[in-house]
């Protein structure tokens, strides 16, 4: 089986994964799920934090694990979703599929509430001072994440290095717009795509989803009676969707 490369979003880290992985029971399959930089630990000297940088870090990940086993399956969720979309843009001689979850690069989103509140200057530190952790495992558990990983998640909030890296994404994306920059080369994403999405997302509602698949030809599995983090709530579900969406690849 393919090597897979898991990237996940915000205010995430690599723990968001580990519901999925474990129902996916990957066995041998190498497996590579990194912390995006600055976001489980300081960071890197000379690291911009934006979504250029990011693309560059994730596209080394993907070098990395394709030097070793050849095309990889790249999977992301949130801003993890949007990095592995450029990644397959950019390398697509790296990539044998791309999956994303609950977020795609789509012309016409603007961001939700909280993207647009980071995206102002002065306004996105006064939240991000205001923001407690405590509060914010509560919130992520209350959305469905499962609630020992909504606290390991709020603790990483404590990391100043995060919340400037998180400001400094946003920052770089206009809150969540890519109109005018990786929107205009959706035509350069390789063909094995498909999405997976939390039908109740209040972030990046399922209309989102259904125009990019609409507009496409990608597949889009939903995942009814659940949100922004279906991967770590339903994940029994999108582990059996992800092993038909690759299972077909084999077999095609």
């Amino acid at each position: 089986m393919a090597a897979k490369l898991f990237l996940h979003g915000v205010p995430d880290s690599p723990a968001i994964w580990r519901p999925l992985l474990a129902a996916l029971d990957l066995g041998d399959t190498p497996v590579t799920v990194p912390a995006l930089p600055g976001f489980t630990g300081p960071l890197p000297a000379g690291f911009a934090a934006t979504k250029e940088a990011y693309a560059e870090w994730a596209v080394g990940q993907a070098e990395a694990l394709f030097a070793a086993h050849g095309p990889i399956d790249i999977v992301g969720h949130d801003w993890g979703a949007l990095i592995a979309q450029r990644v397959a843009m950019l390398r697509p001689d790296l990539i044998r599929s791309w999956v994303v979850s609950n977020a795609v690069i789509d012309p016409d989103y603007r961001g939700h509430r909280i993207a647009r509140i980071w995206n102002t200057p002065v306004l996105g530190e006064i939240f991000m001072a205001l923001s407690r952790a405590d509060k914010l495992a509560k919130g992520l558990a209350a959305q469905g994440m499962p609630a020992a990983i909504a606290r390991e998640e709020a603790e990483q909030w404590q990391n100043k290095d995060k919340r400037r890296a998180i400001l400094k994404l946003y920052r770089s994306a206009r809150g969540l717009s890519f109109e005018h920059d990786w929107a205009r080369d959706l035509d350069r994403l390789p063909p094995n795509g498909a999405l997976v999405w939390g039908a109740n997302d209040p972030y990046v509602g399922l209309e989102v989803a259904e125009r990019f698949a609409a507009a496409t030809g990608v597949s889009l599995h939903i995942v009814e009676k659940a949100g922004h983090w279906a991967i770590a709530e339903r994940p029994a579900e999108v582990a059996a969707a992800l092993r038909t969406f690759w299972g077909a690849l084999r077999r095609g």
